[in-house]
């Protein structure tokens, strides 16, 4: 319960942080600031992409025999 009075607390700081950080940007030098880029208790883990080569996509949909 302590967690997600925090978490709302959170919310409310950092929409007020990232309207605040907005109004002072230079909006030619910097992308807009969203309420997440001040929120500590969300992750801003990005997903892993991983590079394959095109062979890959040979072996799914080319060499991929029908009715096996």
């Amino acid at each position: 319960m302590a967690e997600a009075k925090s978490r709302q607390a959170w919310n409310h700081t950092s929409a007020i942080l990232a309207m605040l950080a907005n109004v002072h940007r230079d909006a030619k030098k910097t992308r807009a600031y969203r309420p997440a880029d001040f929120h500590p208790h969300r992750r801003t883990e990005k997903p892993t992409i991983t590079k394959v080569g095109i062979s890959v996509l040979k072996q799914v949909f080319v060499d991929r025999q029908p009715g096996g």
